[in-house]
């Protein structure tokens, strides 16, 4: 046989991973974001539920990352992948049917925080499963998976705005049931794709001590490497929750409406979804420590740069800046843990990282709202500037090659 028919014959079963990861990235990030953008707060509005408890509503979700990645990435590593998809394949199904029978928005915060599981689930497992099946270029491959499932974070605000503009007129909560059923329907391949998940070496189902996650929680931020770059995805994280938490107002203030708004995180988004890949096939060939720095430098200055923008050519210019340097910094990050983890704690240093991450996506709003509130836009924003060169350094120093 030739040498590059063996090739090919090998590489067919990875190109069918591939299609299976992006599958199940799609149809599970349109399932969870259709159900929270944008029929979330009006659902919730439509219940009665007052400001403070719609933002009670929208912070639940990300709470389940920051406190579950970690713990669930640790039993990846232990009891086998597939137990742990196809419990995130059960949440992702069960969680948009139970919307269906909410009559009193306080309920909304026990379902969010159960459907918030799903992405606490899928996001890190995947990460690990993806980093062992293509361990030669596995920044690529994670930067598809990313593209993948922003092509569904960025269908499904499109596809539950149709839905409720063509039943609008539709008595009471109708309009919103149906889009979860939708998302209960986008579920459902979901599910199918976990359950036909096929593990080279399943674990035991076994009672798994406290020692094992506390051991796995001190391998990891004992780790100097580890620790920095999941600091650095922090940075990242919390400078990147701050803009789009504040630039919609922002840009509403100096006269830009909601339609160039729309287009602005649109251009965005298509540009991180574009070049993840791009960048990804990069940190497989080159020091991926150069390009998490260079990425969170670029987001930072981005961030620091919109006061100085005064027209929509230029905060589109900006906005598109600031998904170059996401999009550079992020894609390395996962494949750079991927690199230095123990290959027996893989699943666990992918749920630290995202844990971490939700962290400073959640503090990034958080914080820039005291220092708006307090000393106007501009402080807010460089603020997020501020965390990204401090961190860059701590980053720095904590990935450089000591002396022997």
């Amino acid at each position: 046989m030739p040498k590059t028919a063996g090739v090919q014959e090998r590489s067919q079963p990875l190109r069918r991973s591939m299609y299976y990861f992006f599958l199940l990235g799609f149809f599970a990030i349109f399932s969870t974001t259709i159900s929270k953008n944008p029929v979330l707060p009006l659902f919730s509005l439509a219940l009665g539920a007052s400001d403070t408890i719609i933002g009670l509503i929208a912070a639940v979700s990300p709470l389940a990352g920051i406190l579950f990645s970690f713990p669930v990435g640790v039993l990846s590593d232990h009891l086998g992948r597939k137990k742990v998809l196809v419990t995130s394949g059960i949440i992702f199904l069960t969680a948009p049917l139970l919307y269906l029978f909410i009559v009193d928005p306080l309920w909304l915060i026990p379902v969010r925080f159960f459907h918030g599981l799903a992405t606490a689930i899928l996001g890190p497992v995947i990460s690990a499963v993806i980093a062992e099946r293509f361990p030669a270029n596995k920044g690529e491959m994670l930067g598809q998976y990313s593209s993948a499932t922003l092509v569904g974070r960025t269908l499904a605000p499109l596809a539950g705005g149709i839905i409720i503009s063509f039943f609008v007129f539709y008595p009471g909560l109708i309009p919103y049931r149906i889009v979860y059923a939708i998302a209960a329907l986008a579920a459902v391949p979901v599910l199918v794709l976990t359950l036909i998940y096929r593990e080279d070496h399943p674990g035991p189902i076994s009672f798994l001590p406290f020692s094992v996650f506390r051991e796995s929680f001190v391998t990891f931020f004992t780790s100097r490497k580890l620790r920095g770059t999941a600091f650095a995805d922090m940075a990242t994280y919390f400078a990147f929750g701050a803009f789009e938490t504040f630039l919609p107002v922002f840009l509403l203030s100096r006269g830009i409406g909601a339609y160039q708004t729309g287009i602005i995180f649109a251009v965005q988004v298509l540009i991180i979804a574009v070049t993840k890949p791009f960048f990804g096939r990069i940190a497989d060939r080159v020091d991926k420590r150069v390009q998490i720095g260079a990425g969170l430098l670029i987001l930072g200055s981005s961030v620091a740069m919109l006061p100085l923008a005064s027209s929509f050519e230029g905060f589109l210019l900006v906005s598109s800046i600031l998904g170059l340097g996401m999009s550079l910094s992020t894609v390395a990050t996962s494949a750079y843990v991927a690199d230095i983890a123990k290959k027996e704690q893989m699943g666990a240093s992918m749920g630290a990282l995202s844990s971490i991450m939700d962290i400073g996506h959640s503090s990034g709003p958080l914080v820039t709202g005291i220092i708006i509130t307090s000393f106007g836009y501009s402080s807010g924003f460089f603020a997020s500037f501020v965390i990204a060169v401090a961190v860059c350094g701590v980053f720095a120093l904590s990935v450089r090659e000591r002396a022997a």
